[in-house]
């Protein structure tokens, strides 16, 4: 049984995929799953699970409470400054996504920096 969330967060899944095998997929499903608002990003995608896909990051509006990376750590150091002005509550490095230069970088702008898988977080109700 999936526990809905009591804080709804905005979430941003940077390297979302609509492929169902990839873990950016699950991570979309498993967060709207527990009622959180996704906004998923990728250059190319325009849908992924019935939501509207945002191409760059720096496209993102508002307030988001976490960023959770589903990208190679190669790929997400061109993307520190959109990081940094996002400005989210906190960033998640999921596994194969860790950067520690860019992790060093974000703590240093006072970005909250977890080193975590977003689906175990979600099914132990750490998120």
């Amino acid at each position: 049984m999936t526990e809905i969330a009591a804080n709804k967060h905005r979430v941003v899944v940077l390297g979302a995929s609509a492929n169902p095998d990839r873990y950016s997929n699950k991570a979309v499903l498993m967060l709207l799953e527990y009622g959180h608002e996704v906004i998923p990003v990728h250059p190319m995608a325009t849908e992924i699970e019935g939501l509207k896909v945002v191409a760059k990051l720096s496209q993102v509006t508002g307030k988001i409470d976490t960023l959770t990376l589903y990208l190679s750590p190669e790929s997400l150091t061109p993307m520190q400054a959109d990081i940094i002005a996002l400005n989210p509550g906190r960033v998640i490095f999921n596994p194969g996504t860790e950067n520690k230069p860019l992790m060093q970088e974000l703590r240093q702008h006072g970005l909250k920096v977890v080193e975590a898988c977003t689906l175990v977080l979600l099914r132990t109700g750490q998120f």
